[in-house]
């Protein structure tokens, strides 16, 4: 029933303390989690590796439904992955190179090494378009998504353990660099995947009491549409994964 048809007290408004003790009681402004953007990125493209070759394995002959939903979603994967490595070649890169020249030659392989890694995820993405249609090529793909997830995993870790703690020292507390905020602005900005699909492929798996910390750093509109955005997307990723329990 609307609350305007029950009969209403005549509301009791409590003294308002004065503006000193207003703002020692406030809650303070949460601020972006450093570099969460950079690291939900690692984690996501880490928990798909690791799923999509079995995922192949189980394809069988005919099932054109399950064979075109992980097409999909590799693609949706490649997709973030080349945004992933534009926005650091032509973004954070160059702000790294300005304040931290002693990272020069680091910064350089890393940007070589995108490059290396993108014919890679080509000549793997060719393979997944075979193995979605031909469930019998389905093993020997998945054999080389594993390879690929290897061959990541250590450009990945060379990110995390050499670049991310010199960011810290570069980027002062309350930075957006790096930080989910900042990744679904770039998204929104880029000819790319949909900042809603990026949030809950971002989000997937990740313990809700994260999520609402994450959620908090981001804007009114993103937050109200999480829960529609994470329900479709489950009901997608159940035909590759199975349903959440």
């Amino acid at each position: 029933m609307p609350s305007h048809l029950l009969p209403v007290r005549t509301p009791h408004v409590p003294a308002q303390p004065d503006g000193e003790s207003a703002r020692a009681t406030a809650e303070p402004p949460t601020e972006p989690i450093p570099f969460a953007g950079l690291q939900l990125v690692h984690a996501a493209l880490r928990r798909d590796l690791a799923r999509l070759p079995n995922a192949l394995r189980l394809l069988q002959p005919g099932d054109t439904v399950a064979g075109d939903a992980l097409q999909r979603h590799w693609d949706f994967m490649i997709a973030m992955i080349t945004c992933h490595h534009e926005q650091q070649d032509t973004r954070l890169w160059p702000l790294l190179r300005r304040f931290v020249p002693e990272l020069r030659l680091l910064l350089n392989w890393l940007e070589a090494d995108h490059h290396n890694l993108d014919h890679s995820f080509t000549r793997v993405t060719t393979l997944v378009r075979i193995a979605t249609r031909d469930a019998a090529s389905s093993w020997p793909v998945a054999y080389a998504v594993e390879e690929l997830a290897a061959r990541l995993e250590t450009h990945l870790r060379i990110e995390e353990r050499q670049l991310l703690p010199r960011m810290a020292g570069v980027f002062p507390a309350g930075s957006r660099i790096g930080t989910l905020p900042e990744l679904l602005d770039l998204i929104r900005l880029a000819d790319g995947p949909a900042s809603s699909d990026a949030l809950v492929w971002l989000l997937d798996g990740v313990p809700e009491d994260q999520i609402d910390r994450l959620l908090a750093d981001c804007d009114h509109e993103t937050a109200r549409h999480w829960p529609h955005w994470r329900d479709t997307y489950a009901r997608c990723t159940d035909q590759l994964w199975g349903p959440r329990v």
